[in-house]
């Protein structure tokens, strides 16, 4: 049977997969990228992740001028049961995983390995039922600038909690998985259940819902027609802000999300977003998911207050706009509270708690196939994402829902990518002026959203970067080379350079340089 399943076949065309959902990492997107800024459709949402199959089955590789993770991917696949009327069939897919990197930290004075081993594996029936799941489980060592921000915790981005020290490794284990289907084969409307992550934006970061946190369990229904795409779903995610590390600590918190995507035209996107947060207990009862938030029409603001609720709610705008058949402009608008009274009054209130993005992706610039630079800037004002009560913040698993850094910042990041063939070449820049809370004295200066917003010091007055300013200053070469492809397999040699500065005096250079062989489907982050 498993020399079966590892075959590599490939005469598929006749079979159209309608509910198999892409994975989010940065490298398959970019392959999304180059074909959706090139050839925009109305069909294809660029701004809401997972990619569902179904809205880019006319995506096309000639598009693409390197070798990618293919958009229709049967490697190490076989379809069984194969019939001429195409009923009753089905597709299995095995995905060996391995991430091996050996990395050295000169402020450490020491080596720092990270071995992680896993499989992923998928199945399509009739191309409108798919199961896939994921499991990895290793021991990772972090550069000094990470660790310092995760060992107390000892909850790592992306897979949650972990076990052990720095010293030796921490050890974790994680999976994701869903279950989705797509009624009599048809592209409008999708269901799915599972535990994995999602994305709104076009850019790197989000400030509405990024893939940053790790994942939690959720139930989806997927609708696409004419020119609209409506997602709704529904969260159960854990606070872990007071468990000081042990699991029976751990309380229950609920989301509920809406995101509207309507493409105007080809080459114009906007979406609308919403969502809201509560927690599962509270000092008179304990809440289950609340009946009130299932009706997928409404906005939740004027249903926030029919039923009195004091829950934290949260809405968002994204904007993308391609032109030339190169440039994609893409912009965010993240609004925690609005009163246009304060805001024109200019002076500082600390509920005007607003976070906003503005960027720029150019593929095969100046006419150089392979070759795409970006720009991003993101600004989140002080308290944002926070709430009253700690529990109900927008955050998941002790980890920000939205940006890593929380708010309270600036940030810049530069990109800039040339791939061909089976190799890559990659620089990042990233500067951040953040504004942190003092360790000699009290205070909430609206940065760590896992603070109640109740104990800030004044009402007005507040600005981006008030507090201890911390200036970051990161970059990044690496040099990528794709043994095969359609596994994602590559080998990875790179070089990275972190420095901070801050007016309390902290003065931090760490490099690190590290070398591995990778076989993921994830984003696992550096840069916060």
């Amino acid at each position: 049977m498993i020399a079966v399943v590892f075959f590599n076949f490939r005469a598929f065309g006749q079979y159209d997969q309608q509910a198999r959902n892409a994975f989010i990492q940065t490298d398959i997107d970019q392959s999304f990228d180059y074909w959706n800024i090139q050839r925009p459709t109305l069909t294809f949402h660029s701004s809401f992740k997972p990619y569902l199959s179904s809205t880019f089955s006319d995506a096309t590789d000639s598009l693409i001028p390197f070798k990618f993770y293919a958009f229709k991917n049967f490697f190490l696949s076989k379809t069984l049961n194969e019939k001429p009327q195409r009923r009753n069939w089905y597709n299995l897919q095995v995905h060996p995983i391995i991430d091996a990197t050996m990395g050295y930290d000169p402020v450490l004075k020491k080596a720092v390995p990270e071995v992680i081993g896993g499989i992923h594996f998928k199945t399509n029936i009739n191309n409108d039922f798919t199961f896939a799941a994921t499991v990895v489980g290793g021991k990772v060592s972090l550069p000094f600038f990470l660790d310092t921000s995760i060992s107390r915790q000892k909850i790592i981005p992306t897979y949650g909690q972990a076990y052990g020290s720095n010293k030796g490794g921490y050890s974790f284990f994680d999976y994701t998985g869903y279950v989705s289907y797509s009624p009599t084969n048809n592209k409008i409307f999708n269901f799915q259940a599972g535990r994995d992550k999602h994305f709104i934006g076009d850019g790197y970061r989000s400030v509405l819902l990024s893939d940053f946190a790790p994942a939690y369990p959720y139930f989806r229904i997927n609708t696409s027609i004419w020119r609209l795409q409506y997602s709704v779903w529904y969260a159960w995610m854990l606070d872990v802000s007071q468990a000081n590390g042990f699991r029976s600590q751990f309380q229950n918190k609920f989301g509920a999300f809406h995101y509207l995507s309507y493409n105007v035209v080809k080459n114009f996107n906007i979406g609308i977003f919403e969502n809201i947060v509560w927690k599962g207990s509270d000092t008179n009862q304990t809440r289950t998911f609340d009946v009130n938030y299932l009706n997928p029409i409404i906005f939740f603001r004027p249903q926030e207050y029919a039923v009195g609720s004091p829950d934290n709610a949260f809405m968002g705008l994204n904007m993308n706009a391609k032109i030339f058949k190169c440039i994609k402009l893409y912009a965010q608008l993240g609004l925690d509270e609005f009163f246009l009274k304060e805001i024109r009054a200019r002076k500082g209130w600390w509920g005007n708690k607003q976070a906003w993005q503005l960027g720029a992706k150019y593929v095969n610039a100046f006419n150089i196939k392979g070759l795409s630079l970006q720009a991003e800037y993101n600004e989140v004002r002080p308290y944002t994402y926070s709430h009253g009560v700690v529990e109900q913040n927008y955050a998941h698993y002790g980890m920000p829902l939205a940006h890593p850094f929380g708010a309270n910042f600036r940030e810049l990041l530069g990109f800039i990518n040339f791939r061909k063939k089976s190799w890559q070449l990659s620089g990042q820049g990233m500067y951040v002026l953040v504004g942190k809370d003092s360790l000699s004295l009290k205070s909430n200066v609206g940065q760590n959203i896992f603070l109640s917003y109740t104990t800030r010091p004044f009402e007005y007055g507040h600005y981006t970067g008030q507090g201890v300013q911390s200036h970051i200053l990161q970059s990044s070469l690496k040099f990528t080379y794709y043994l095969i492809p359609d596994m994602n397999l590559r080998l990875e040699l790179g070089y990275l350079q972190r420095a901070e500065k801050s007016s309390s005096g902290y003065v931090l250079q760490n490099p690190y340089v590290f070398f591995g062989i990778k076989s993921s489907f994830w984003n696992s982050y550096k840069d916060f």
